[in-house]
């Protein structure tokens, strides 16, 4: 009797166990005709997901995210021979055999190779399930992503942004291409704009606060909704402190407010990173990872550029097409890659040879900024 009841109480604790938290990762389901799940932020942990009756996979996977992001709305059986469900419907929308099509997924626009329950992600994940047809005659699913929108605009400046298509690899290719998006719909504060042949398009904002922008064009994938926030500077949006004192207008009701304090910049740290670190080609890095120190207004964005030299020539990483593009030297190409404190961002690959300056930068609301550089070395 008394092992029963210390195995009883043993079987409690572990099935009171509680759930530790694993990466954050951000998930979207696009339908034929409308977005299902708009780009939703999730954090997953260790407890398994899967159906009743059928086998569970780890929380960490594909599965897991895509689990939390739609609340447990999908459907599929579990394929024993591959050892991954395969989903065929999500939020009410099927696609199966009868309709000669299936849900994948991108993960950081990359066509995914794994299923849903080997994919393990990691944080800072960009994952998008989106309807693909195997049918003779489909067109490839091939998703859209607006690049270059920065966190602030003034009001009625022009921004350039651009709009790239991904396209997924065809058998026995596994390489995603990318390129520009000419001809697509951005759509932003009221109005549309065509992108050039460059995917290029320039767009302006009135008023104040924040504002979004998406892109469309016939037999792609529209885009997820960008945000960029409108603000003078001082009236209040976007984490700036509006005028005080007599003859000043009030602040806008429930707009975000720093404090007189908070004058310093929050500053990034790198996890493993350190400068003057001599690399082999094999043992590279492709994870960048770090942290940034609390800050009272709270953090509004953290930014990373990669510049790469090789004798005389130079390239920046491109956070829009995530690949190595001619820059000039001394030149930086920043990209945003969240608002995190603890931020991180995964390469397509291992870095090539080559000297290297990254460079780490943190906004706060505030608008105080600062950057910390390393620079390494792969031989």
């Amino acid at each position: 009797m008394k092992k029963i009841v210390v195995a009883a109480l043993v079987a409690s604790a572990l099935l009171a166990a509680p759930a530790h938290a694993g990466p954050a990762v951000t998930v979207r389901v696009e339908g034929e005709a409308r977005t299902l799940v708009p780009r939703t932020a999730v954090t997953t942990t260790d407890t398994r997901v899967g159906k009743a009756g059928q086998p569970t996979c780890s929380g960490t996977s594909a599965l897991g995210a895509l689990d939390l992001a739609t609340g447990g709305d999908w459907a599929g059986p579990y394929d024993a021979g591959f050892q991954t469900y395969s989903i065929e419907t999500l939020k009410g929308e099927t696609h199966d055999v009868s309709t000669s099509s299936y849900w994948p997924f991108w993960i950081n626009y990359t066509y995914a190779s794994m299923g849903v329950c080997g994919q393990q992600i990691q944080q800072a994940d960009d994952l998008l399930f989106v309807p693909e047809c195997y049918a003779t005659g489909c067109t490839p699913a091939s998703p859209l992503r607006i690049t270059g929108v920065p966190a602030r605009t003034a009001p009625g400046a022009t921004v350039t942004i651009k709009v790239v298509e991904y396209t997924a690899p065809l058998f026995p290719s596994t390489t995603t291409t990318s390129a520009p998006a000419a001809g697509a719909t951005v759509t932003f504060d009221g109005r549309t704009a065509i992108t050039g042949a460059d995917g290029g398009a320039r767009v302006s904002f009135s008023g104040a606060g924040p504002k979004s922008l998406r892109a469309t064009k016939p037999g792609r994938v529209r885009s997820a909704t960008e945000s960029i926030c409108v603000t003078t500077g001082g009236d209040g949006h976007c984490g700036t402190r509006p005028p005080s004192g007599p003859g000043s207008p009030a602040a806008s009701p429930g707009a975000p407010v720093t404090t007189d304090d908070d004058t310093t910049a929050p500053v990034a740290f790198f996890a493993r990173l350190k400068h003057g670190k001599v690399y082999r080609r094999k043992r590279a890095p492709r994870r960048i990872a770090g942290t940034v120190t609390p800050d009272p207004s709270g953090l509004l964005a953290v930014r990373l550029s990669i510049l790469r030299k090789r004798g005389d020539r130079c390239w920046t990483f491109d956070g829009g097409s995530e690949r190595f593009e001619r820059h000039r030297c001394g030149g930086r190409d920043s990209f945003r890659i969240g608002d995190r404190a603890d931020w991180s961002y995964l390469l397509p690959a291992r870095l090539r040879r080559g000297r290297y300056t990254i460079r780490a930068v943190a906004i706060d609301q505030a608008g105080n900024s600062s950057a910390t550089r390393v620079r390494i070395r792969v031989r």
